[in-house]
Parts: C-alpha cells; structure tokens; sequence
C-alpha cells in the first residue's frame, strides 16, 4: 500500500496538468468572445498597411490551436496591441511589420528558452500583476469606446451617427452581462455572420490569398526596433507573460499547471518568427483575452483549437476576399464584447484585501493606461521593495 500511493499521486497530478479537451457549445461561444481585439486590429492591418488576409490569419489560427493542445486551458491569442496601433496610425509597411515580428519572436524566444523567466516573475507580488490587468482592462474599454465612436474606415458601420454605435454597444454590453453569457455570445456572432452576408455584395472568391516572403533590410529591422518593438516588450512582457499566467492560475487552479511565463514567451516568440516570415500580423497572448474566453462559456483548451481550426480554415478557403467579409462585421457588437471583457478584467482585483495593495495596484493599472507601463511596473516594485524593507526594519527594532 505504501509503494501504491507514490503512484497514485503522480497519475493524480498527471491528469491535472493534462486536463482533457472539450469542443462543446459553451467552450465555442467563449472562444468568440475575444474577437472585439483581433477583428479590428486585423482588418487595419489588412486595409491600411496592405497585409494579406491569409498572412494576418495564419499565426493566429495556429498559435491559438497549439496553445489549446498544450495549455489545455483557454489561452488567448491577440495581435500585439501597442505594436499594431502604430503601425496603422503611422502607415507603416509589410516589411517594416515583419521586420517588428521577427524581433518580438527571437527576444521572446531566447526569454523563453532561456528557463529563468519564471523565476523572474517570482519578484512581482500580485498587487502590481492586479495593477497590470487592470490597466488592460482599462485598454479594452478605452477600445471598445473608440470603436463606438469612431469606427476604422474599412468597416461598413463606419459612417452611421454615433448614437447609434453607443446605443447599439449599451445593448450588446448589458446583454452580455445580464443574460446567460454564453448564449449571448454565440447569438451575437450568428448575428454578425447574417450582417456581414448582407453586407457583402458580389459571389464569393475561394481561394488563399497571396502570402508574400519579406522584403527586409537593416532599415526596415533600424525603424521596426524603435517605432514598433520597444513600445511593445514592456507590455508583452507584463501582460502575455506575467499576467495571463497569473489569470491562469486564478481562473483554472492545477489545471492551468502549463501556463507558465516562460512557456506563454516561447510560444508567443515561435508564433511572431512564423509571422514575420511570412509578412503576417504580430500576436502575443493577453490576459484580457483569457477572461473573455472564460467569462463567456470557454474553461478548456478546446476553446482555443476550434477558433483557431475556424482562422485557418477561413484563411485558406476566402481568404482572399476575407477582407471585405469581415468589414462587414457589426461594429456594436465587436464593442460590447470588448467593453464585457474590460469590466470582468478590471474585477479581477477583487481578490485584494489590504488597502495598500489596492492603492498599488490602482497605481500602475491608471499610470500604465495613461502613461507608460513599464515605467508604471518599475515604480511600483521600487515601491513594494522599499515598502517590505522598512517593516523589517521596524520589526526587528521593534
């Protein structure tokens, strides 16, 4: 008996950090719930900066379809955020964007490999994590109001008044959050496919779109390097790595055993090297993200396998109209989703008890949305580190 029990719990805890897959309609509508940050951000790039449906695809799908294999719990999978806004605020081309990915990937690729990245996270307490959601919560409302209120050109909704995108997105937020939620997700989107279809004008062309290798230079790696990669560490680093680990954890307990920042650096930075060589959209994971598959339905890594199956099979099969389709798609909706996302991102702080970690963490979560957020991180471990030292201090003079 007593040899049995040594057994017993390695398969015990073997099974934890291997939870099974399920591909069911609650798992499918939280894997919808995240498109409110890839939709827009993919059509920008595929409009305004001339990447090619297919390409912009692709690394998602897959990344999305490798994490629910290997994390087995919903891993979400966005385009780099801070990256993709200046890249479409300032035009920039293919080259320059795979030029940003394959940095992104090769610095999270050594982050990852490397082994000491966990150890790292060990050193930020969970206040400054909590501050760090937060502010991406902030993000997603910040989103979801400019979507309402001034929709990208390349969308259908675009010039409708913007009472109507507020009150269209009001709608959408408060079912979302009244009603059985993961319902409301999949209805919402079987809503957007009928709008995007009759949006849509002219038969269908099946069919890839062009996938193009690269045109790099040390000019395009010069102004990728500034302009795209360094706004962009800081943030991948708190939010994909630090902080979706952590919302793993809360979410999905032993289950989430895989989700380690280490590992969420390393498949991120093989998603970007795969990206940039095939000049597609930069992705990262994000804890934003983790909370809306989870919120609307989704609670295993079957989630992330069927949207990813569904990206690819999309890219491959109109990809090359795949563009105009996804124009098409309600802005109201896209907001409400994200503005939902937002607010059960914010109320991860919940958890906090000491009004000291509530001030820290309201700290760098308004400082990182307004200014900068690695400086916001920084800060607030100085902060933390001074905080801890002087009650040892007192303590031991006490």
């Amino acid at each position: 008996m007593e040899l049995a029990q040594p057994v017993a719990d390695a398969a015990s805890a073997q099974s934890w950090g291997r939870p099974a897959l399920r591909f069911s309609r609650a798992e499918m509508a939280g894997a919808v719930a995240d498109l409110g940050v890839l939709v827009p951000i993919a059509v920008a790039l595929i409009v305004k900066n001339g990447l090619t449906p297919t390409a912009v695809l692709v690394p998602a799908g897959l990344l999305y379809v490798a994490s629910g294999l290997f994390y087995r719990v919903p891993v979400p999978v966005q385009p780099l955020k801070a990256f993709g806004a200046i890249a479409i605020a300032y035009g920039l081309g293919s080259s320059e964007i795979a030029a940003g990915a394959l940095l992104m990937g090769g610095v999270f690729v050594l982050l990852g490999a490397a082994g000491w990245l966990d150890s790292v996270a060990r050193i930020f307490p969970q206040p400054i994590i909590r501050g760090v959601q937060l502010s991406v919560g902030l993000l997603f409302c910040q989103l979801a109001w400019k979507l309402a209120t001034a929709p990208p050109a390349a969308f259908v909704d675009h010039d409708r008044p913007v009472w109507w995108l507020l009150a269209g997105t009001a709608v959408v937020a408060v079912a979302a959050l009244l009603l059985r939620r993961h319902l409301v997700s999949l209805v919402l989107v079987a809503l957007a496919v009928v709008a995007m279809a009759v949006a849509y004008h002219g038969p269908l062309t099946f069919g890839p779109s062009p996938v193009f290798l690269p045109q790099l230079s040390l000019h395009a790696f010069t102004a990728a390097a500034i302009a795209l990669v360094l706004p962009q560490l800081p943030l991948t680093f708190a939010n994909s790595c630090l902080a979706t680990a952590d919302a793993a954890r809360t979410y999905f307990g032993r289950d989430a055993e895989r989700v380690r920042p280490a590992r969420l650096a390393l498949s991120l930075g093989l998603a970007n090297l795969i990206a940039g060589s095939i000049s597609g959209m930069p992705v990262c994971h994000g804890a934003g993200g983790m909370t809306a598959h989870r919120s609307f339905g989704a609670h295993t890594g079957g989630a992330p396998v069927m949207l990813g199956s569904v990206l690819l099979v999309l890219a491959v099969v109109i990809g090359a109209d795949l563009a105009t389709v996804l124009a098409g798609f309600p802005v109201p909706i896209l907001a409400g989703l994200l503005i939902v996302a937002g607010l059960l991102h914010i109320a991860l702080l919940k958890d906090l008890r000491h009004p000291a970690h509530w001030a820290l963490a309201v700290l760098v979560g308004v400082t990182g949305f307004l200014s900068n957020l690695a400086i916001a991180v920084v800060g607030a471990l100085l902060i933390w580190w001074l905080a801890t030292a002087a009650i040892k201090v007192r303590d031991r003079y006490a």
